[in-house]
């Protein structure tokens, strides 16, 4: 059984790490990795050559009986691909339904690893968490490079600066990601998130917790937030207008799984808050929780800066590509057994990633 690694397009990550070929070799399973694939993560084809073969793009194509990406191949490489292969990827299938029937078409095997239930059994497998955590950092640092402020307070000869105040959008892992950054770089933070369940996390980095009563929650929505009704996203709205108007960086992350990210800052918001506040929108790619934002550009309104980036992790590409490999070994630990690829249908895990397989072509 061969699998395949390829160079990630527009994106420094590589989908699989030396170590974490050597990890596939000691499973049976060969590796065949593009040319140069690594590089981006400071990974070296030499890196790479003890472990796998090292391969030019199409060949990597032709001969995977698995292929590997963090990003899916694009549509004219599907056609390249041998009938049955299987795809392991991020395929967003809540926001690209369309993708199932043309891996049908390909008659293409699919396991999307943003499917993986977010549960204790799987959290080994969780690329989700690993790339959030990374993003709620570089969020925070971004900002802070952004601010034309310090984040600490700083007594000088000069005079007093007061530390800055920062407010974080949702508390899940990028959320308490960004609170504990803003926290150890000096600022005083205060976080807002629908579950209840969170304000004891909150509470233990060291930020204050906004509490907004009437919230729906749903202990089943895998971290996600859920829908709410019209009555509370005013009472929301409001309040986290008052609290931005007070606040010089805002970090959001609120995302509701297969719908648009709900607006938490509306324009107006925007407006009332003070030049040079900066604003981080980890939603961007799924709409954003700030009404301005523009996905993947950094745009000013009214003095403030609008980032929207929901793909930060790969800023810092040797320790996502890392925590990317790792997650994605211990997932292909249960799909090989003795160097061949077993999609067992009572595993809760693989039957709930699987987008499409054999039996249906």
């Amino acid at each position: 059984m061969v699998l395949g690694i390829l160079k990630e397009h527009a994106d420094p990550r590589v989908g699989l790490t030396p170590d974490g070929a050597q990890r596939m070799k000691a499973l049976g399973v060969s590796v065949v990795v593009e040319h140069m694939a690594g590089e981006g993560a400071f990974y070296s084809d030499t890196d790479y050559l003890p472990h796998a073969e090292v391969l030019p793009r199409k060949e990597v194509l032709l001969k995977a009986d698995v292929l590997l990406g963090i990003h899916p191949p694009v549509h004219s490489e599907l056609e390249i691909l041998k009938e049955g292969t299987v795809l392991i990827s991020q395929f967003a299938p809540f926001s690209n339904p369309e993708i199932i029937e043309t891996l049908k078409i390909f008659r293409l095997q699919a396991l999307s690893l943003d499917m993986i239930p977010r549960t204790t059994l799987a959290q080994s497998m969780d690329v989700l968490s690993s790339m959030a955590g990374l993003a709620g950092y570089q969020a925070v640092l971004s900002a802070a490079t952004l601010l034309p402020r310090y984040f600490p307070m700083m007594i000088t000869a000069a005079g007093s600066i007061k530390p800055a105040k920062i407010l974080v959008l949702g508390a899940g892992v990028a959320g308490l990601q960004a609170i504990a950054t803003a926290r150890r770089l000096g600022a005083v933070v205060e976080a807002f998130d629908t579950r209840s369940a969170a304000k004891e996390e909150v509470k233990s980095l060291g930020a204050r917790f906004i509490e907004i009563e009437g919230a729906a929650e749903d202990k089943d929505a895998g971290g996600y937030a859920v829908a709410q009704s019209e009555e509370f996203l005013r009472r929301q709205q409001s309040e986290v207008q008052k609290r931005a108007s007070n606040a010089d960086v805002i970090i959001t992350t609120a995302q509701v799984r297969g719908r648009k990210a709900p607006v938490l800052i509306p324009s107006s918001t925007v407006e009332a808050m003070r030049a040079g506040s900066v604003i981080v929108d980890l939603a961007a790619s799924t709409g954003g929780n700030c009404e301005l934002t523009e996905n993947g550009k950094t745009v000013r309104h009214h003095g403030v800066t609008i980032v929207g980036d929901s793909d930060l992790a790969a800023k810092m590409p040797q320790d996502a590509s890392t925590l990317f490999s790792n997650n994605v070994v211990n997932f292909l630990k249960i799909l090989f057994k003795e160097g061949e690829l077993h999609l067992d249908p009572d595993n809760q895990i693989i039957r709930e990633s699987l987008l499409t397989n054999s039996s249906e072509h």
